[in-house]
């Protein structure tokens, strides 16, 4: 696994931990690639936002705590974000 996936697995697990108030070791890892999203929204847009309709690579991580999931996007350069289920879009490739 590349180092810079492995950077971003740690930070969306330290930051859920926090948000929801788990140890670190009950959340498990669902899925953790490199994407490609479909636009700068990284696969997650805000209503009433425009975004440049630009490929855009970054990663996808999903997680999982006693049974809930939770999907946390990211471009090549900065901190994966939780994205709520309502906004999330599926990435172009990757």
């Amino acid at each position: 696994m590349e180092p810079e996936l492995e950077g971003r697995i740690e930070q969306a697990r330290k930051d859920l931990a926090a948000r929801i108030g788990v140890p670190e070791e009950k959340i498990r890892v669902i899925e953790a690639r490199a994407v490609t999203w479909p636009d700068t929204s990284l696969g997650c847009p805000e209503p009433g936002r425009m975004y440049a309709q630009v490929l855009t690579p970054g990663y996808r991580v999903v997680l999982e705590v006693a049974g809930q999931r939770y999907a946390y996007h990211a471009g090549r350069e900065g901190p994966p974000f939780l994205c709520p289920p309502d906004r999330a879009q599926e990435p172009a490739g990757g």
